[in-house]
């Protein structure tokens, strides 16, 4: 399976049929998988064939065996039925093993590329599409639509080939009767296609409010203790219930269309048979058939009744997965905006200046930054501050690419961060954050993060020097102890410490802190800080606080305004010459002072 996304799978239009749903199945998820599927198929058509067997020899065991009572007849018809049924439990057996595999296989490819499509592209993206919606097309949409290709992998694998059969036994037996059991069939196709539009409009419906409903669990089991916490408990349980009351409404009209068309075949089959049985029946009194060829034919037709139906259901099945491919295509037509250069310089060595000169982005009509320049010294520590708004966290955003401006350049060591590629961009920088991003995995793992070159010595005088040890003894199993959701086993200064050892392991020369000690009590701001201070060392570092007070000691500090700089310099200077920034510090001092009271 290759490991990005079939070029082929972004592009491709909406399938319209299921001949087109499986020659993009088959394009992109099956075919490395072709001999499974081609034994498979083999496999359904040995079983479908063995029912045309099995009418067959119908005829022979009234006719032979219990007509004219031949006790050689009677051994050569039992023992042929008996090794029919035996051919068509391993072929059954067998088909339905290989196709799980099969099917799982299919679903797993879907899924990684799903996945790692969804992780290229851009943080607007994901800013606009809820997580739930994103979570049900991963799961719940690739679900349907596998579920539907295997069994329409079946229907014409198996049923197709057991209704031909069925039908030729009927044919060979009487042409004449089989055309008025299937008479009625061709007046089946106008309310087939209104039953297919109407099943396709409810899928597409019902996929939506699956999607929603991922969506509010999602909100509401990250959002637990703010639902507590201000008693949101039957107001979030009310929403959920209206989506879900909406899905099973929707569920149940799908169900409906999808019961339509095989209980329109009931109806014409029972016509049909009433056909043969007044036309057949006479032919039998009269002498002209036997018992034998009516009930071979009988069985034959009887038989194909459940072929048939699952064949007429199969449309409406498609119609589910084609609601389902539609959202699922929708995704892998997406395409990342911001991408590495054809031809990537290479990244600075060391620990790099960083200057941003006349940089522009707006967020639609709104303008976040608007000309912003400034200097970063390298290794050393460069303070952003400013109001809520002020453009800080963009500064962070651009500087990694996660957004792109608009007009202005950014430089880091004297390159431009679009000549360079995006791993070895993103590759300069360790982040620590007021909201610590832990994974549900152990502490080690969420350090580590997947490298496995790193020696127990190193990774100790990390621990150390992050004060990680300080807290490891009073976990049960130390470092191997589950982080919990989002870090929820630790406090938030252990969360802190963990980023920050994490950053330390990453020995990347550029550090951003994003108001990483606010929201921590002053025990833990002093460990996280010292910490911080470790690590910043001999790293370009550049800090967003809105406590001027732990950004006092920065060689440099940037103020911003409404998506400008209006000033930069040293705390004294900046106090020196009045503006924002002795604003901001004034009112900081004289809350403080107010609050010590």
């Amino acid at each position: 399976m290759p490991e990005n996304i079939p070029e082929k799978a972004k592009k491709s239009a909406r399938p319209q049929s299921a001949v087109k749903l499986f020659w993009w199945l088959w394009r992109d998820y099956l075919r490395p998988h072709k001999a499974l599927l081609i034994a498979a198929l083999i496999l359904m058509a040995i079983e479908g064939s063995m029912l045309a067997f099995i009418s067959r020899m119908i005829q022979p065991m009234f006719d032979d065996v219990f007509a004219e009572g031949r006790v050689d007849a009677l051994y050569g018809v039992g023992f042929t039925i008996m090794g029919i049924f035996f051919v068509r439990a391993f072929s059954s057996a067998s088909q339905r093993i290989l196709m799980t595999r099969l099917t799982q296989l299919a679903s797993a490819g879907m899924r990684r590329h799903l996945l790692r499509h969804l992780m290229t592209l851009d943080s607007g993206y994901h800013q606009i599409n809820p997580p739930g919606q994103l979570i049900e097309r991963v799961q719940g949409d690739v679900k349907v639509i596998n579920t539907v290709w295997s069994s329409i992998a079946t229907a014409m694998g198996r049923d197709l080939v057991a209704l031909i059969g069925l039908f030729s036994v009927a044919l060979w037996i009487d042409w004449r009767w089989t055309l008025i059991a299937v008479v009625g069939i061709p007046m089946l196709i106008l309310p087939s296609l209104v039953v297919q539009a109407y099943i396709r409009r409810r899928a597409g419906h019902a996929r939506e409010l699956a999607g929603s409903i991922s969506t509010r669990l999602d909100e509401v089991f990250h959002g637990i203790n703010p639902i507590k916490l201000n008693a949101l408990e039957a107001y979030q349980a009310a929403r959920y219930d209206k989506l879900i009351d909406q899905s099973v409404r929707a569920e149940v009209r799908t169900s409906v269309g999808q019961a339509a068309v095989p209980a329109l075949i009931d109806i014409m089959t029972g016509i049909g048979f009433l056909g043969v049985l007044i036309y057949g029946g006479s032919e039998i009194i009269a002498g002209e058939k036997t018992n034998g060829q009516f009930m071979a034919f009988f069985t034959a037709m009887s038989l194909a009744f459940d072929p048939l139906r699952r064949l007429g259901a199969m449309s409406g099945q498609w119609q589910m997965a084609a609601a389902s491919v539609e959202r699922l295509q929708s995704v892998l037509n997406e395409a990342p905006t911001i991408l590495s250069p054809a031809l990537p310089i290479d990244r600075p060595d060391g620990a790099p200046d960083i200057r941003f000169n006349d940089v522009v982005l707006n967020y639609g009509d709104h303008p976040v930054l608007r000309g912003a320049s400034f200097n970063a010294a390298a290794g050393k520590t460069t303070a952003l501050v400013g109001a809520s708004g002020a453009g800080k966290s963009t500064v962070f955003n651009v500087l990694t690419r996660l957004v792109e401006h608009s007009d202005g350049d950014v430089q880091i060591g004297g390159t431009e961060i679009q000549q360079m590629s995006l791993p070895d961009l993103r590759g300069l920088f360790s982040v620590v954050t007021q909201d610590a991003a832990l994974f549900d995995e152990t502490l080690r793992d969420n350090i580590v993060l997947g490298r496995d070159d790193i020696d127990e010595e190193h990774l100790q005088n990390v621990l150390n020097a992050a004060h990680v040890s300080d807290f490891l003894p009073k976990l049960a199993n130390g470092l191997d102890s589950p982080a919990g959701p989002r870090g929820s086993n630790l406090s938030g200064g252990q969360r802190q410490r963990v980023a920050i050892a994490r950053a330390l392991l990453r020995d990347t020369p550029i550090l951003l802190l994003d108001e990483a000690t606010s929201a921590l009590d002053t025990k833990s701001e002093a460990i996280v800080q010292d910490a911080l201070e470790r690590l910043s060392t001999g790293r370009t570092t550049l800090v967003i606080a809105h406590r001027l007070s732990t950004v006092r000691n920065a060689h440099s500090i940037v103020v911003m305004d409404q998506g400008r700089v209006v000033d930069q310099g040293t705390h004294d200077e900046l106090l020196a010459r009045g503006g924002i920034y002795a604003d901001l510090h004034r009112m900081q001092f004289k809350q403080s002072e107010d609050e010590n009271v």
